[in-house]
């Protein structure tokens, strides 16, 4: 997300940013298992938040990985800063930048997008992001999409809960469909009945279109 894309209540629920996201962390547990991290992995969490993920990131590539963080948002930012100081992680790289314009020092070989709509929407973004990940990186996406048309009523609830976090309301039936393009053979599964989706799958420059 463009820092002058943030929607105005995204920056201002920082602050209570983490005990909303815990009730999700379930899910985001998952979608970390989907990355396979080894010892060693450099893994890149495009739109961080507060860093509510990095200490599941950290456990899996170890004092030998890498963890880096990109996020936009000032808030979010200074909340990540004072929990990677507080608990003395000094493996962890912190990019404050939009995803279309941040840089970091070394290839990713692992990607996590969480519930990062926006993100996931934006092909500068994610040129941005792919042109600094080695062939073969696993890939992993959690986020929020159209139920079955059968639960229509719940495209509007979908959509007003997230309202505070996303400017993009537009390819919510297959929120993934960009990231397949670099990820053949991406696998989708559906969560929350419908209204959210996992997927995973490994970058293959080959098959970009």
């Amino acid at each position: 997300m463009t820092r002058g894309n943030q929607p105005a209540d995204y920056r201002s629920i920082a602050a209570d940013y983490d005990r909303s996201a815990r009730r999700t962390m379930a899910l985001r547990r998952r979608t970390i298992a989907h990355l396979r991290l080894q010892p060693g992995d450099t893994v890149v969490d495009a739109g961080c938040g507060t860093g509510l993920g990095f200490d599941l990131l950290r456990s899996a590539v170890g004092a030998s990985g890498r963890v880096i963080g990109v996020e936009a948002s000032p808030e979010m930012m200074a909340l990540a800063r004072q929990r990677v100081v507080a608990a003395g992680w000094d493996n962890v790289l912190l990019v404050e930048s939009s995803v279309e314009s941040a840089h970091w020092p070394v290839p990713a070989n692992a990607l996590l997008f969480n519930y990062v709509h926006d993100i996931l929407r934006s092909r500068d973004a994610l040129d941005a992001v792919f042109s600094q990940t080695r062939p073969g990186a696993r890939v992993a996406a959690a986020g929020i999409k159209h139920p079955p048309r059968w639960l229509d009523p719940l495209r509007l609830y979908r959509r007003y809960k997230s309202r505070s976090c996303y400017t993009r309301h537009e390819g919510l039936d297959r929120p993934w469909d960009l990231l397949e393009r670099r990820v053949p053979g991406l696998q989708v599964e559906p969560t929350l009945f419908g209204t959210g989706y996992i997927a995973w799958g490994t970058f293959d420059p080959r098959h970009m279109k």
